[in-house]
């Protein structure tokens, strides 16, 4: 089975196999200590930021990097679960609840369009979620035009460093999720589907029933992160989470960090929200250029994302060490991670 780079998928050598889960265990590592030592609003909201921008980056890679369905109306997912989860919150339903109800009823919402959107393909089907997701935001924009506030009594009460511990165990959750889905025996039907619908069908996979669980399962997350959104957010217009703007966020940490992988959206995430606000801070009037730009060298340099980086400078150190070149390995492609 092949990834969108060409590299066999999930067949791990036993020296490897541990350098994936390694990596994001240290990341993990690193974003519960830091944040905790600084102590700052600032820090506390950088990494909020991080860690909804990791489980955006795994729900989207679910059905866009597993599965190979280009969506581009993730941010409908994003929205319904942050207007749900806040209007039984504010209506004092506890936030738990809430956000599974929010979660739940996004993959229910996915389920239903599911079918006939992908009986589109391709560009078609991409262009078809973006219209989903445009009706979506243009009918809450016009049913819901008024700020959602937080009563007084929850804004006395705010507290920025719960709202983070939150959204990272979203994205330890969401990626372990990812982690699962490439060891279940889905996975081999859902990356047959990525490579080729026909062959797949061909050779025994039910097509439309693969894409459904990858889209279900990638509308859940999507739709549980918007709700994390939802309740660190004071105030916000109810259409705003409905922006094309996340449907991009979350595609472009997929592919920063590397596609189709599972560690690629944990490092992509981190990467894009630190890059993102350095540049919209000291470069105010061009940052969306600049970042631009970068995004797109990173993908024409290095196809495989930051990952790809990763994997050259481990083969690089191992040559050096047998002091000469050897034969190519995994790379994290290959690895599924």
């Amino acid at each position: 089975m092949k990834t969108p780079a060409g590299g066999q998928l999930s067949l791990w050598k036993p020296s490897r196999r541990w350098s994936g889960p390694g990596l994001i265990v240290v990341v993990l590592a690193f974003a519960i200590v830091f944040p905790q030592q600084i102590a700052q609003d600032n820090i506390w909201n950088l990494f909020f930021l991080m860690s909804l921008g990791i489980t955006m980056g795994q729900s989207w890679n679910m059905l866009g990097g597993f599965a190979g369905q280009t969506s581009l109306g993730h941010a409908g997912f994003f929205g319904i679960g942050a207007l749900v989860t806040r209007t039984l919150w504010l209506h004092g339903t506890p936030f738990i609840l809430a956000l599974v109800v929010g979660g739940v009823a996004t993959a229910t919402f996915a389920m239903i369009i599911g079918a006939p959107t992908f009986r589109l393909r391709g560009a078609y089907f991409a262009i078809g979620t973006l219209a989903v997701a445009e009706v979506l935001r243009i009918t809450v924009a016009q049913n819901r035009p008024f700020i959602s506030t937080m009563p007084g009594d929850m804004i006395a009460s705010y507290s920025l460093p719960a709202r983070y511990w939150v959204a990272l165990a979203l994205a330890v959750v969401t990626t372990g999720a990812a982690y699962l889905l490439l060891r279940s025996r889905w996975s081999l039907g859902i990356l047959g589907v990525r490579e080729d619908e026909e062959a797949a069908q061909a050779s025994g996979v039910h097509v439309l029933r693969h894409k459904l669980l990858a889209l279900a399962l990638s509308a859940l997350f999507m739709g549980l992160a918007g709700g994390v959104f939802a309740f660190k957010q004071i105030s916000y217009y109810p259409e705003a989470p409905f922006l094309p703007t996340f449907t991009f966020e979350a595609m472009m940490i997929a592919y920063i960090g590397g596609v189709g992988t599972v560690a690629g959206p944990v490092i992509g995430g981190a990467f894009f929200v630190f890059v993102r606000e350095r540049l919209a801070a000291n470069l105010t009037d061009v940052h969306q250029v600049i970042f631009g730009v970068l995004f797109i060298l990173v993908v024409l340099i290095f196809p495989g994302g930051l990952l790809e980086i990763w994997e050259r400078l481990r083969r690089l150190a191992t040559r050096r060490q047998q002091g000469g070149p050897r034969a190519s390995g995994p790379s994290p492609e290959e690895e599924g991670l």
